[in-house]
């Protein structure tokens, strides 16, 4: 049959499949981060940074009133107007863009920026002269020191900006806020989406005690006991408290040589912060369709696609999106109607059945791989909570857009958890802007 993969290309992707003992040795090592990262003695030179959050309360329902939320967490970000009543969410929101000549400006142009664009935003909604509460989602690896407190350790995501590396970014946010002068607002918590999508998925979903996302960066959050985050400092009568545990950094310590392919190492070789977050690039939306790019350039130069023909599209880094994986992969099978278009649009309209039938399968390589590695990280999280059962509350445009990463998961983690444990995934609505105003409401109830 035309439309079975070929054997020599199937033979070249084996080095993207995970056997059992793989996934269950990787899980041994994820699980052994995270204690060090939690743990006062190794927190120092753990990869895996476990950063406590001092976020102990979820939401359970008494909140109300209005709150402001700002995120940032990429090339854009929003804010966010949020009315809390009984059971009911009034949410209004705008999308900034943040100019590239800002991401790697100062730190100081980019606080000015996002005061500008809040100002406005109150102006916009009438609510200018108010003193709002404001929960600050800032999707970068920060190391908390209190509720309003969050030092950066380090940019991701294409951001350079300099003087905020080991500073207090709610400090910077309050400076920026204070030059202006004309608005007032209270900085109620400073959150990293992770906690966002968590506390948006509990205030639906009281069972939820793990935050995810999958999108353009890869990291996860989980209800930890308070007795075991070593490094709190702070009031420790509550029984829990939230880690962020910054798991994008999992690998760069040589853990993940197990499985790292060339495509990884070609990756992360040309990324602006190479031998940093491995775990994410093998995993995360900025990579996913650039590795699948790669593994189709070098099977095309070995003659094993496209009669060896490549196209100047498909040489240029970048050029073969993300969500071009989800879309050939939503093909029925046997069936290449998006494939064609998406080799069209890449100079490859030689493409035979044969070659869509081996594209897609190098995708599902790819994807499987992300979808099975996140997977073992939440089955170490689960089994190490050892809750009888649970939600794990997700966001994120790969678990969003991709049409079968969901139900890999599923599967995967149903494999990997200890028996009796039933647990399920819930699509976050909103986590990083929602949640942010759920953190604040959070702290202001506690008031």
């Amino acid at each position: 049959m035309v439309n079975e993969v070929s054997l020599k290309v199937r033979e070249r992707c084996k080095d993207l499949i995970l056997s059992d003992e793989t996934i269950a040795e990787l899980m041994r090592r994820i699980m052994k981060d995270v204690e060090k990262g939690l743990c006062k003695d190794t927190h120092k030179e753990a990869v895996v940074k476990c950063f406590i959050t001092y976020v102990q309360d979820l939401p359970n329902g008494t909140e109300r009133g209005e709150f402001l939320a700002l995120d940032l967490g990429g090339t854009n970000f929003r804010v966010l107007l949020i009315h809390l009543g009984q059971n009911h969410f009034d949410m209004q929101s705008k999308i900034y863009a943040i100019p590239q000549s800002i991401m790697v400006g100062t730190g100081e142009q980019l606080f000015d920026h996002i005061a500008e664009c809040l100002a406005n935003f109150m102006k916009e909604h009438d609510v200018y002269s108010h003193k709002l509460p404001l929960g600050f989602t800032f999707s970068f690896p920060l190391q908390q020191l209190g509720l309003t407190k969050g030092l950066l350790e380090t940019w991701t995501k294409g951001f350079k900006c300099s003087g905020v590396v080991g500073n207090d970014v709610v400090q910077l946010l309050k400076d920026a806020i204070r030059r202006r002068g004309d608005i007032q607002i209270q900085v109620c918590a400073i959150l990293n989406d992770t906690t966002g999508t968590l506390m948006s998925c509990a205030w639906k979903n009281h069972n939820c005690r793990i935050g995810l996302i999958v999108g353009t960066g890869c990291n996860v959050c989980y209800v930890e006991k308070t007795e075991n985050c070593e490094l709190f400092d702070g009031n420790t009568n509550k029984p829990d408290c939230i880690v962020n545990t910054e798991w994008g950094a999992f690998g760069s310590d040589g853990a993940l040589d197990i499985v790292i392919t060339e495509y990884d190492r070609e990756i992360d070789e040309n990324s602006i912060n190479p031998g940093k977050q491995l775990f994410e690039k093998m995993i995360s939306g900025m990579y996913m369709g650039e590795l699948v790019r790669l593994a189709l350039v070098r099977l095309t130069k070995d003659n094993l696609l496209f009669g060896g023909k490549l196209s100047d599209h498909l040489l240029k880094r970048g050029n073969f999106f993300t969500k071009y994986v989800s879309e050939i992969e939503s093909d029925k099978r046997g069936s290449f109607l998006n494939c064609r278009e998406v080799l069209g649009e890449l100079g490859l309209s030689h493409a035979t059945e044969q070659d869509c039938a081996n594209v897609r399968y190098i995708c599902e390589c790819v994807s499987r791989r992300a979808a099975h590695l996140v997977s073992a990280g939440i089955a170490v999280l689960i089994n190490k909570m050892k809750e009888p059962s649970l939600t794990v509350g997700v966001d994120g445009s790969v678990y969003r857009f991709h049409p079968h990463f969901h139900d890999l998961m599923v599967e995967k983690i149903k494999q990997l958890i200890l028996p009796g444990i039933k647990f399920d995934l819930m699509l976050s609505e909103d986590g990083s802007g929602r949640g942010a105003a759920l953190v604040a409401a959070v702290a202001c109830r506690e008031n």
